[in-house]
């Protein structure tokens, strides 16, 4: 049976019939504001939803054991939806992108590779760029990475001034492509960063420069939401001081891990 499926190229139907539960459960998601499901819902979207005298939130562990129907299903299904779409965001406005009003105050740098000697040469490039950041109290270094395993994202990070470890965050998320887990790195280490005081320069280290660089993207792209957080973090960066700048570099993930070891002997 499964034999002629594969043949066939035809989706085995408990795995077809799965997804069509969940797409019957997430239509739910673009039901109107006033429905009155949403009011039964334990995660409610909408601030103005007057909640029902009876919702999934209210009833005790044993209760929302008891119950068998399609409410509940629908409520634990929501936990995997994630808004990545605002493509009327102040932030994307033509008059009012970091691309158009702040051009130097940020840049790119690619990791070029090399026929010979490519990972040596990565590792004491970014063991110069560490060093030289590490060295001066005015910048903070950014360290990200990011994978994904049994449809689990995992990303790290570590921002450090003078040699100093201020934040390590590990984060853990399922259901997101790469790109949401590597904005989302970017967003967490930013927010951190533009609130230390006296910070001139923020270095970020990571293995993708083109996720970097869907920041600054204007146009319609589906992480609009990541995007125009941390343009509005970084708008605030740039107008509290003119010299105020930020690097994106790139190297590959194994370099990156390098210094994750090398960090975290630090932070025991």
């Amino acid at each position: 049976m499964f034999e002629i499926e594969a043949i066939a190229g035809l989706i085995p139907i408990n795995l077809h019939l799965h997804k069509l539960s969940c797409c019957a459960q997430l239509y739910t998601y673009s039901l109107s504001h006033n429905h009155i499901l949403w009011s039964l819902l334990e995660s409610q979207p909408f601030e103005d939803i007057k909640q029902h005298p009876i919702p999934l939130n209210s009833l005790t562990h044993c209760q929302r054991g008891i119950i068998k129907g399609s409410i509940v299903d629908i409520n634990n299904k929501f936990n995997e939806v994630f808004p990545s779409f605002d493509p009327l965001n102040i932030e994307f406005s033509p008059n009012s992108c970091l691309i158009d009003i702040f051009p130097s105050c940020f840049s790119f740098h690619p990791y070029i590779k090399q026929k010979e000697n490519n990972l040596e040469n990565c590792a004491i490039q970014l063991n110069d760029i560490t060093t030289s950041s590490l060295l001066n109290h005015l910048h903070a270094l950014i360290i990200l990475d990011t994978g994904i395993k049994n449809n689990v994202a995992m990303s790290i990070s570590h921002i450090h001034i003078c040699d100093r470890p201020i934040v390590k965050m590990v984060h853990h998320a399922t259901n997101i492509t790469t790109t949401e887990a590597k904005l989302f790195a970017i967003r967490c280490g930013i927010n951190q960063a533009v609130n230390l005081p006296e910070i001139l320069k923020i270095i970020i280290i990571m293995d993708s420069i083109h996720v970097a660089r869907s920041i600054f993207d204007s146009s319609i792209h589906p992480f609009q939401v990541h995007s125009a957080v941390i343009s509005k973090e970084l708008r605030k960066f740039f107008l509290t001081n003119n010299n105020n700048s930020i690097e994106f570099w790139e190297y590959p993930s194994c370099c990156n891990w390098s210094f994750f070891k090398f960090v975290g002997k630090d932070t025991k």
